[in-house]
């Protein structure tokens, strides 16, 4: 007999963990738990997250705590924060946790899964409109579904996967569960690699993308890449991923801003490693070349290396 979900640990109160965050505790606000450091938790004590103009006053838990176990463990930090969640939520983890990561790229669970096994993990992803994110107010139109399973294509609905989807049932979290898991991962993935490093480093909405003819041709040079790459990886089916893509982009809202481009308009460090990165290691490994995806990554970096001396020189000015 499957057991049920009722306490649940969430990693990372941002754009993404705010907005899951808010529905779970607003049904079951008593079995949910922020996990923290302790800086974190004094921050979020002294001055709340704003989520769509409310304060989001949670129950914090911190690493060292050890009187909770949890059925269910949701990842929504930044990728670089990834390790110290694993780390972090080590006490918390039982024989039956379900641990479910809504980070970018295709290689979290990976790195879940050599620490916990495959038997506690399943693939996820979210897909939505983008939360904007003002310091610590966000707001969000509540367009969001996330979407898990196996990392192999199935018929049959795993245990892991009924237990989650009687819980997303039970709290009103919208979810789809793709037959092919791997596919759906991967063809959310090419969106991301295709969309969110343009727009970073031409400052381009979603809108802007959809007008322009030579952004679409150069967008298709950066799918060819995913698409060899997504072969290589053993994702079936993967004629369909560059017509799929072209579509999502299309039904995007125009004034919509990738999370990458929200990063640099603030100064913050994108994650330009899980994406592009990610596909010009994987061309290493499969000696495919990866030529567009080079570029982007190092156009990327070059603006992290001008935020950082920007930040240098202000760092410097105001002492």
């Amino acid at each position: 007999m499957e057991s049920e979900i009722k306490n649940v640990i969430i990693c990372g109160l941002g754009a993404i963990g705010s907005i899951y965050a808010d529905k779970i505790h607003n049904k079951t606000p008593k079995n949910l738990r922020i996990l923290v450091d302790e800086r974190r938790k004094e921050r979020y004590l002294n001055e709340p997250i704003i989520f769509n103009g409310r304060e989001l006053n949670f129950n914090y838990i911190l690493p060292t705590d050890n009187d909770f176990k949890a059925d269910l463990i949701i990842i929504a930090t930044k990728n670089n924060g990834l390790n110290e969640a694993l780390e972090n939520m080590k006490n918390f983890v039982k024989d039956d946790t379900i641990i479910l990561s809504l980070l970018n790229g295709v290689t979290s669970e990976e790195i879940i899964a050599g620490k916990y096994g495959w038997d506690k993990v399943l693939l996820a992803f979210f897909i939505g409109h983008s939360a904007i994110r003002e310091g610590r107010n966000i707001t969000h139109d509540d367009v969001n579904i996330i979407n898990f399973g196996e990392k192999n294509p199935h018929t049959v609905l795993s245990e892991k996967i009924l237990r989650l989807k009687k819980y997303f049932d039970k709290i009103g979290i919208k979810y789809e569960i793709p037959s092919d898991m791997y596919y759906a991962q991967w063809a959310k993935f090419m969106l991301n690699v295709t969309c969110n490093q343009v727009s970073a480093i031409l400052r381009m909405t979603f809108g802007d993308m959809q007008q322009n003819t030579v952004f679409q041709n150069f967008a298709k040079e950066i799918m060819n890449e995913c698409v060899a790459i997504a072969k290589a990886e053993g994702v079936q089916n993967t004629e369909k991923l560059i017509p799929e893509t072209i579509n999502l982009i299309r039904g995007m809202i125009p004034e919509g801003k990738t999370s990458m481009l929200q990063d640099v308009e603030a100064g913050r460090k994108t994650e330009v490693d899980i994406f592009a990165g990610t596909i010009v290691k994987l061309g290493m490994k499969h000696n495919i070349p990866t030529p567009y995806n080079k570029i982007l990554l190092e156009l990327i970096e070059i603006i992290h290396e001008n935020q950082n001396i920007k930040n240098l020189k202000y760092s410097t000015s105001v002492k």
